[in-house]
């Protein structure tokens, strides 16, 4: 795929392989039903969906899957058993295009996700407290 500026998802769905458009709309509804408050928009180039001034997840189509980000050790290990069919490095998990949708556990990545972030955000000291 040739490098595109894309202004939304719509555009960025728009533009993958007619047979992964379908994929990633059903990806992309799942995490919208999981983080309904989320800001969906584009985020280095792929779909991000960001709440209270952080990015909380993306997914990204590929030539022979689709994939969600950021899998911080903790998700890993959060849902091991589940992840074990498929293949995770460096923050992503792979999933082929040519296996059933698993749109249970990417609702639950993604509600993980925004629990992981809130827990960090709620650990870190305010600037008022600090003051």
């Amino acid at each position: 795929m040739a490098r595109t500026e894309f202004r939304s998802v719509d555009d960025y769905l728009a533009a993958q392989p007619e047979q992964a458009q379908s994929i990633l709309q059903q990806v992309r509804e799942v995490i919208r039903k999981a983080l309904p408050e989320a800001e969906e928009r584009i985020a280095y180039q792929i779909p991000s969906y960001r709440q209270h001034g952080t990015t909380l997840i993306f997914f990204a189509g590929w030539k022979a899957h689709y994939s969600i980000y950021p899998a911080s050790s903790g998700l890993v290990e959060a849902f091991a058993e589940a992840l074990s069919p498929y293949v995770i490095s460096k923050g992503t998990i792979r999933f082929p295009y040519d296996a059933p949708i698993p749109e249970d556990l990417i609702g639950r990545l993604a509600a993980f996700r925004a629990e992981e972030v809130a827990a960090v955000a709620q650990a870190k000291p305010s600037a008022r407290s600090r003051a």
